[in-house]
């Protein structure tokens, strides 16, 4: 994990979003990037439902709105006594000449060992589920999800929620710098929410294998949420401080009609989330 993309806006949990990427940064020597992130096109806000009036961003607000989020990031990396990146080591850079629009989330994020978000939701200041898609769906690369209260521990005690698929199975694979870190980890399967696959206890050994302290576990609830209200109740109760997740194992249409444990834990995780797809 030696180096982080972090997009930086100016929604509510852009200081959780900071503070996980330095606890992952300082734990692995690794350098963290910003960018400023903001819509590829002129924001409408409707002012008038009849008339139809809009207010239009236009290139002044576009380039308050890159200042505004260089100044939170770097303010925060002086803050904490961060040094600027050399070609090796802990720091931070910026890259300025960063496009508007999510899409360059998914295409630089190419690149990175880990890209960093805030967890989406619905109020206009929370981060934006297009841009946490974008990640997920474009970059190739895992994504650590911050919760909306900093954490001030992350990867020492660590939960897969596994379900035997492909998308796990890749979350897994990529979280292996934590997992050869952590002091414990558990692989939790949850009844009725499986696919076709290896067990859990078959990934526990596996990971034994690499010389990883690690337990599976098996507990009701897979039907309910997909599963997501019994792994996270499960990790709350376990005292975990990362859960590492495959991302949408049923289709993402499905998951918004029905509900799944993606959803439901990207609505309501109070921990780290490492996820793939």
């Amino acid at each position: 994990m030696k180096s982080l993309l972090v997009p930086t806006a100016s929604h509510e949990l852009m200081p959780s979003v900071l503070e996980t990427a330095l606890l992952v940064g300082r734990a692995f020597e690794s350098v963290i990037e910003g960018f400023a992130l903001r819509p590829s096109f002129a924001e409408y806000i409707p002012v008038d439902m009849v008339t139809g009036l809009t207010w239009v961003g236009d290139e002044g607000d576009d380039g308050a709105a890159v200042q505004a989020s260089r100044d939170t990031f770097v303010r925060f990396m002086q803050e904490r006594s961060i040094p600027p990146a050399a070609n090796r080591g802990h720091g931070w850079r910026w890259a300025a000449d960063a496009p508007p629009g999510d899409a360059f989330v998914g295409s630089h994020g190419r690149v990175f060992d880990l890209v960093v978000l805030g967890r989406p939701g619905r109020d206009r200041q929370a981060p934006s589920m297009a841009t946490l898609e974008a990640a997920l769906f474009e970059s190739g690369r895992p994504i650590l999800i911050a919760p909306p209260t900093a954490p001030t521990a992350l990867g020492r005690r660590v939960m897969i929620a596994w379900n035997g698929s492909t998308e796990t199975a890749r979350a897994t694979a990529f979280a292996m710098p934590f997992l050869a870190r952590a002091e414990s980890v558990v692989v939790l399967t949850a009844e009725g929410g499986t696919v076709p696959g290896p067990t859990g206890e078959q990934l526990a050994r596996s990971l034994q294998a690499h010389g990883i302290a690690c337990e599976a576990r098996t507990v009701p609830g897979g039907h309910i949420r997909g599963g997501g209200e019994a792994i996270l109740s499960e990790a709350a109760a376990t005292g975990c401080d990362l859960l590492i997740k495959g991302a949408y194992t049923q289709s993402r249409i499905r998951q918004m009609i029905f509900g799944g444990a993606t959803s439901h834990i990207l609505a309501e995780a109070r921990l780290p989330v490492l996820m793939a797809h």
